[in-house]
């Protein structure tokens, strides 16, 4: 029996033209397309091919020719944004330190610039918290990138990049314990300021942890930069130039391996960047292996940063980490008991024994918090991966009316396809892991 709905087709001067009476889309692609029964459709994942984090990737294959490659996310979405409008402007930073848990304090950071900007407080950030904040991004740049290049070795077989990046990795994060109690998902940074000061002694295991990187930065280098099995499987992989960057929004390494010296730290500096001296690190390959290198002279730079941020906090000693407005600043000035738990007694003894006016005020400034006036602001930070921004909304009330993050991740991901279509299968993940996404970023 002839299917009366079925397409058919005549020849025109103009070649075929089909007449689409509703049947399956795909028997009219397949019969649109000779070489059909030649193309494979593989299901990549879901799981964690180099991106930090769960995606699938849907890869139609013509042999090992990547014909077409697409990205399935939100396999981590767990709402960050929305419930952050139903918590206090404090408390937000707790939701949006997990989003790219690989680089929390930027995420703290672009959010409490944002509330700072509406509260119209930018100047009133006391210098040593500003100084602080600086370099724990640049301690958290360095163990991003280690990630970046740890995770990216162990998926082409280069097992000793990956365990002597993570080694140097778990110094950064001994340092973040040390300095804010917590390795991940510290919530330190505050809108006023910093949680609290730095413990005795973080000062000297900074410095020595600049002195020990100095001499294990160049292990990589020798491993890797003229490694002629290492260099053959990044070179010429993953290419997307900088016209196809500026195309997609790219930023971030990503764009600098493309030779363009973008970098928010130089072109619209924040929390005093521009007191700093350091480089803008660019590559002229536009490959994975430009990625590499880049990311590879960042971590020298920010341990320029580390150093200069140091030397500073030596002489702000006892100066205060938040601003002096009590109706915003969380009380600070704290320190850990005699059992290793709770606030500072002398905290406690003078809200609760001393001053009822102290406690009425604590108790309001926690359970609601603090307004910020109507208003909107978008302040962009140069995170490990690119620009990353906070668009803060304020209806006038104790919390978040609307707040969206631009997160780089997101917006890199889309180089997937360019960078893989017509290569082989084996460098997709080359290519996703020069891209380095954080998909607890890209969900939210």
């Amino acid at each position: 029996m002839t299917d009366p709905y079925a397409a058919t087709s005549t020849e025109t001067t103009e070649g075929r033209v089909f007449t689409v009476g509703g049947q399956d889309w795909d028997d009219f692609t397949d019969e649109l397309n000779p070489d059909a029964s030649e193309r494979v459709v593989v299901n990549m994942g879901p799981q964690h091919p180099s991106t930090h984090g769960v995606l699938r990737l849907i890869l139609e294959l013509e042999g090992e020719t990547v014909t077409e490659a697409r990205c399935g996310i939100g396999y981590l979405h767990t709402g960050i944004e929305k419930n952050m409008e139903f918590r206090s402007w404090v408390q937000g930073v707790t939701f949006c330190t997990r989003m790219d848990y690989l680089s929390p304090f930027f995420n703290e950071a672009t959010y409490c610039l944002g509330v700072e900007r509406l509260l119209d407080i930018e100047d009133q950030v006391p210098e040593k918290a500003q100084v602080m904040r600086v370099l724990l991004m640049e301690l958290n740049r360095i163990s991003s990138h280690l990630v970046c290049i740890a995770t990216g070795g162990m998926e082409i077989g280069a097992l000793t990049v990956m365990t002597i990046g993570f080694r140097e990795r778990e110094l950064v994060l001994d340092l973040f314990e040390l300095i804010t109690g917590l390795r991940m998902n510290h919530a330190f940074i505050r809108p006023g300021g910093v949680a609290q000061d730095l413990p005795p002694g973080a000062l000297d295991e900074i410095r020595s942890f600049v002195a020990l990187m100095r001499k294990r930065l160049p292990e990589y280098a020798a491993l890797c930069n003229a490694n002629p099995i290492f260099k053959a499987r990044l070179s010429g992989v993953g290419h997307l130039d900088l016209e196809g960057c500026l195309a997609l929004g790219i930023s971030g390494p990503v764009l600098r391996s493309a030779g363009y010296a973008w970098d928010l730290r130089k072109t619209s500096p924040y929390s005093g960047y521009e007191d700093y001296d350091f480089d803008v690190i660019t590559w002229d390959t536009a490959d994975a292996y430009g990625r590499f290198r880049v990311r590879l002279a960042e971590m020298e730079e920010s341990l320029r940063i580390v150093e200069q941020a140091a030397n500073r906090l030596a002489d702000l000693e006892g100066a205060p980490v938040m601003v002096a407005d009590k109706k915003i600043a969380w009380p600070s000035q704290l320190a850990i008991g005699a059992d290793g738990m709770g606030n500072s007694l002398d905290h406690i003894r003078h809200i609760m024994g001393e001053s009822m006016e102290a406690l009425i005020h604590h108790f309001k400034l926690v359970t609601e918090g603090f307004r910020v006036p109507p208003g909107q602001a978008y302040v962009p930070i140069e995170s490990p991966r690119g620009e990353l921004g906070a668009h803060v909304v304020s209806d006038g009330g104790t919390r978040p009316f609307r707040v969206h993050f631009r997160d780089p991740s997101f917006t890199n991901l889309q180089a997937t396809s360019v960078m893989s279509e017509g290569g082989a299968v084996a460098d997709v993940i080359v290519a996703i892991a020069s891209i380095d996404p954080v998909m607890g970023g890209v969900d939210r």
